[in-house]
Order: structure tokens, then C-alpha cells, then sequence
């Protein structure tokens, strides 16, 4: 048996300090008896040592996660940057796990075998409905500037039907701003309520966008009735953060998957959602839109603007109906044919004379009603387009190059034509021989003209498609046909991307003109128009051709005047009468087309009006049939 000194600083000896405050100090060291070491010992066991850690433990997770919960909560609701970083790590995992997922579902896809044309089909069409789901999944979780995201690409002609007819519902899922919000963004931008700016104010909107909505108010004093656009105060905060979460989400899919590109609608975003945004930018459209159209006959009718901030618009209110509207329109005997070819020559106007072109075209920016006193109009109607954020303009060079192109489609299929869509499509959309069809297609809303798809990809070509040699003699649309373009996309992998290719490469502007095109071709077939499908490609015609005329006249009377008398040569003027000879020549028999085929739609209604007062019943009956209502 033997005993230990022990030292007493390994326990805690509680002192008192001056003041009576005790403290705990290392104890001095002390002598004590320690007891005899035997085999057996008296200690605690090692369960029973650890039982006050673990104790601790279970105390000690629940409140560091309270804290650090707390400070989170505190840290979203009081620091911005802190906010911003966490809305942009949730909002940019969404889109980037939609992109990715719907990348590796079409490599898997396009990679499998199978065992018909059918079954591929099938699984290929399943294969855009799935990605494109997770994609509007994603936009819809974020709303906001997503939204406007998903609208444009419902709006991309080239993309596959299932893309497109997914993200189509956007257009009317958006949520209203609470009223109590906006009156303090009235208050704040205006400096006064909304009760006292307005004698009256319908806090029901009565329309709602991805950016603003719309209510119907009343101004004092004058007692006018105006539409108010107010724009959801939430997107001023969150604009720029969502801008570049789109931007870095659409980078990672670029980099690891390079054939699926959309860096290009990342890129829009941030050029044009800050001037969509900007309430006074979209007045200086609007007033710049009626100069434009100030010495043209024209049914085109832009409400005034009483009073623009950055953030509210506060305009003219006009009442009509949708321009595809077939009831409204029978109501007021306003002729279908008639709307569809006006709405072309406007669109036609803008792109191909003025160079300046209104850039978010759908039916919901359109309104119809009828001609007020004094109005322009050389027919019974008005077409009101509202929406003036967004507009493009064209340069000359892309203007003249672009009304070339269609000419050449206009014209009969001839080698030297074929060369010349074929360079104009390059310097138009910056196209290759190898994505000439798809561009074309896009363009035309065809499967393409004789000589497209030649020495190219005969395999992608839709087989049993007739050609047409040029746009004129295109015949109506076949269910035929309109299901060989969706196959084509939908089936072939290659074919779908060098639609990418070309959504990459071709200019944003083209692109813009593009979602025109497709507006007037749908338009006309939404109202049932009793012309020929190919009517409205002859306006395009007529207005490419006086382009043309001009941009040439003009060059060669600067070139006289600049050389002047002296310098006159026959050569010249002979350059002269020949550019105005074939104008001449070229728009007198578009006109003689026009009266033919506006003739054979004048008695394709005469017999439906006819049809209808004898099967329909009585002269309402022929006045619906007449109108495509019976």
C-alpha cells in the first residue's frame, strides 16, 4: 500500500473578491490523504461519465440552430445583400435544375434505339413536353421577369410545338399586385394618393401582365376616363438579381452542355427589360409611333399619353374589342378580310418604310373598334395597339437587305434567285447554307420553297410535301404539311439543334420580326379570312418592292446632285428610269394580284351569305354565315 500527494488547483475553489463577488481561482495545493489503490475501483463508469455531454449536447444543436435561424430570419428581413443572395441561390437552383434535367433527359432520349418512326416520334414529343414542363415549373416559382422569359419563348416560331403550347398559358397567369401596395408606389412616384390624383379608380384591374396591370380610372377636374398601367413595385427590387441569375444559369448550361444554347435569351433580357421597365420610355414610343404614321391613311389608332413616370402610366382609355373577336366584329359590320390586311400593311410599314417597329406583337396588345369622328381610317374600324415598351430599329443596310430577301421568295425559283435567298438570308440573319431551310421555314411558316433543302439534308426534308417555287404559288396550309414541320423539328435530332444554331446566330431585331410574322399569319387564320392563305404575302410584297424603289431612287438622285449638271450622264439616268421601270412593273402586278384574289373573296362570302339565308334561316343567318360565325 502506498499514497499520493494531491495537488488541490484540480478542483475549483469558489473565492470572494472585494465587493463580495465570488470567483472561481485555482485553489493552493494541499497535502491530502489518498485513498489505498486496490483492484477494484470506486470511480464512475464510462456510461455514466459521458451522460453529462450528451445531455449537453441535446441542448446545446436546438439552440445554435434557434440562434443562427433567428439571425437568418432577421438578417432576410433587415439586410438587403443578405435577402438578395438567398432569393438568388433558391431562384437560380430552380431554373438551373429545370435547364440541366431537360438537357440530360434529350441526350438520353436522342441516344436510345427504337423500334419505328412512331414509337420515336412518341418519345421524342414526350421528351419537349417534359422539359418544357420543369421549365415552366421553375418560371412560374419565380414569377416576376420569369414570366416575361416564358412568354417570349412561346412567342419563338422555330421552337417545338410542345415547347411553345406549354409556355402559352403564361399569358394569363399572373398574379395581381395588392391594392395597399400600389397605392404606396402611387404615393411615393406621384407624391399623392391615388384617391386624391383620381375622381374615381377601380382598385379591380382590368387586365394583368408579367410586368404591370391595368386599372380603369377617372381624372379630376376634367372627368376624362383613363387606363392606368402601374407596375408591380416587387420588380424594382428584384430586376437586376433575376437578370443575372438568368444569365448565370444559362452560362452553366451553355458550358456543359455547349449544343443547347439560350445564352441569347439572357442576353435580351438585360438590353430590353430595363426600357420595358421605364414608363416614360414607352411614352416616347408612343409619340414617336403616331409621328411615324402622322401623313399615312391608316386605321392604326395609339392612345394618347395624359401623364408618364417611370413606374405609372396614366393614358387615354379606349374600349373595344380583340381583333380576332368574330362576334364583335359581325356586331358592327366590320369586315374580317379587310382587318387582317390592314393589320399586315401596319406591320409592313414599320418594319420594311420606317425602319422602327413595335417588338411584343400578340392579340392582347390589340384592340378593334369602330372609326371615331375625324378619324384616319379609309374603312369603318380603328386598330388600337397598346403597349409601346418594347420597339426595335432596323438600319437601313438590314432594312433593304430583309426586303430583298422576301422578293427573292416572292420570285419563281430559279438558280440565280435560289443564289440570292441564299446570300440575303446571310446577310439578314448571319445564316449558312447548312440552316438556310430552318430560317426559311421560320420566315415563311412553311416546310420550305423548291430548291430549300437540295445538297443539304435531304433526310431532314418533310418528304411528301409538294414545293412551291416561290411564295406565290403556295397553296393553303395542309394539316399534311403543318404535321411534317412539327416531325421535322420533333424527330430529328440534329434538325432541332440547328434550330438553337439559328436562334443563336440570328440578330435579336430578325428575331423580333419574326414574332410579326408569325402574329399576321396567325392572326389571319384566327379570322377565318375568305381571301387566299398567300394574301397577305403580297402586302409584304408591295411594301418590300416600294423600299427598294426608294433606297435606290435616293441613292441615284444623291449621286446626280452630287455631280450636278455638268456632270450629268445618260448612264445615269438611264439607271434611273430603269430602277423606276421595274418598280412600276413589279408593284402594278402585285396590285392586279390583289384585285383577283380580293374578287374570288368577295364571292366566297357572297355564297357563304347566300348558304346561310336559306340553311341558317332568314337574313341573320346569312349575316353570321357571311361574318364566319355559321
Amino acid at each position: 500500500m502506498f499514497s499520493l500527494p494531491r495537488c488541490s488547483a484540480l478542483r475549483w475553489r469558489p473565492s470572494t473578491l472585494s465587493g463580495g463577488l465570488r470567483t472561481a481561482p485555482f485553489a493552493r495545493c494541499t497535502r491530502s490523504q489518498v485513498p489505498k489503490l486496490s483492484h477494484s475501483f470506486s470511480q464512475t463508469s464510462p456510461q455514466q461519465a459521458f451522460q453529462q455531454p450528451k445531455a449537453s449536447a441535446w441542448i446545446f444543436v436546438p439552440g445554435a440552430l434557434l440562434v443562427l435561424g433567428g439571425a437568418g430570419v432577421l438578417a432576410y428581413n433587415y439586410n438587403q445583400p443578405f435577402r438578395h443572395t438567398a432569393l438568388a441561390v433558391v431562384r437560380c437552383s430552380r431554373v438551373a435544375e429545370a435547364a440541366i434535367l431537360g438537357a440530360i433527359d434529350y441526350k438520353l432520349t436522342f441516344a436510345k434505339s427504337y423500334n419505328s418512326e412512331s414509337e420515336k416520334a412518341e418519345a421524342y414529343s414526350e421528351c419537349h413536353t417534359r422539359s418544357a414542363r420543369r421549365v415552366l415549373k421553375a418560371l412560374l416559382a419565380n414569377g416576376g421577369i420569369f414570366i416575361k422569359l416564358g412568354q417570349h419563348m412561346a412567342s419563338v416560331a422555330v421552337l417545338p410545338r410542345e415547347w411553345t403550347s406549354t409556355m402559352r398559358p403564361l399569358q394569363d397567369q399572373c398574379e395581381p399586385t395588392a391594392y395597399e401596395d400600389l397605392e404606396k408606389m402611387f404615393i411615393s412616384d406621384m407624391g399623392t394618393s391615388i384617391a386624391e390624383y383620381f375622381e374615381e379608380f377601380d382598385p379591380k384591374p382590368i387586365g394583368v401582365a408579367s410586368l404591370a396591370q391595368v386599372h380603369v380610372g377617372r381624372l379630376k377636374g376634367s372627368g376624362e376616363r383613363v387606363a392606368v398601367k402601374l407596375q408591380h413595385p416587387h420588380l424594382q427590387e428584384f430586376c437586376e438579381i433575376d437578370m443575372e441569375m438568368v444569365e448565370v444559369s444559362l452560362g452553366w448550361i451553355k458550358h456543359w452542355f455547349p449544343e443547347f444554347e439560350f445564352t441569347w435569351l439572357g442576353e435580351e433580357m438585360r438590353e430590353n427589360l430595363p426600357k420595358e421597365m421605364n414608363f416614360v420610355h414607352e411614352k416616347r414610343n408612343a409619340e414617336r409611333a403616331i409621328a411615324d404614321f402622322e401623313n399615312i391613311r391608316t386605321s392604326l389608332y395609339i392612345p394618347q399619353v395624359k401623364e408618364a413616370r417611370k413606374r405609372i402610366l396614366v393614358m387615354e382609355y379606349i374600349q373595344g374589342g380583340r381583333v380576332d373577336d368574330l362576334v364583335y366584329l359581325s356586331d358592327h359590320n366590320i369586315d374580317r378580310n379587310k382587318v387582317s390586311l390592314e393589320l399586315s400593311r401596319i406591320f409592313c410599314q414599320m418594319v420594311h418604310i420606317n425602319g422602327w417597329f413595335h417588338a411584343d406583337p400578340h392579340p392582347g396588345n390589340l384592340l378593334i373598334r369602330p372609326a371615331q369622328p375625324g378619324s384616319k381610317s379609309p374603312y369603318n374600324f380603328e386598330i388600337v395597339l397598346l403597349d409601346h415598351g418594347l420597339y426595335f430599329d432596323l438600319d437601313t443596310a438590314l432594312r433593304i437587305n430583309y426586303s430583298k430577301w422576301w422578293l427573292a421568295l416572292i420570285a419563281p425559283a430559279t438558280p440565280e434567285t435560289l443564289a440570292d435567298r441564299k446570300k440575303y438570308a446571310k446577310l439578314v440573319g448571319n445564316i449558312d447554307e447548312d440552316l438556310y431551310p430552318v430560317f426559311e421555314a421560320a420566315i415563311t411558316g412553311r416546310a420550305a420553297l423548291e430548291g430549300s433543302w437540295e445538297d443539304i439534308d435531304r433526310e431532314s426534308a418533310p418528304p411528301t410535301i409538294p414545293r412551291a417555287r416561290s411564295m406565290i404559288d403556295l397553296s393553303a396550309q395542309t394539316e399534311e404539311e403543318m404535321e411534317a414541320i412539327r416531325n421535322a423539328v420533333v424527330q430529328k435530332e440534329g434538325l432541332l439543334l440547328s434550330v438553337f444554331d439559328v436562334l443563336r446566330r440570328v440578330p435579336r431585331r430578325v428575331l423580333m420580326v419574326l414574332k410579326l410574322n408569325d402574329l399576321t399569319r396567325s392572326l389571319d387564320r384566327a379570322l377565318m379570312t375568305t381571301h387566299s392563305t398567300i394574301r397577305i404575302f403580297l402586302i409584304t410584297a408591295k411594301y418590300c418592292t416600294f423600299a427598294v424603289w426608294l433606297d435606290e431612287s435616293q441613292r441615284l438622285v444623291s449621286e446626280m446632285r452630287s455631280r450636278g449638271l455638268s456632270g450629268m450622264s445618260l448612264g445615269l439616268l438611264w439607271d434611273y428610269f430603269w430602277v423606276w421601270w421595274r418598280y412600276e412593273k413589279m408593284y402594278r402586278s402585285l396590285e392586279l394580284a390583289e384585285w383577283w384574289m380580293d374578287t374570288g373573296a368577295r364571292l366566297v362570302t357572297a355564297k357563304a351569305w347566300v348558304r346561310g339565308l336559306f340553311t341558317v334561316g332568314g337574313l341573320q343567318g346569312a349575316h353570321r354565315a357571311a361574318a364566319g360565325l355559321a
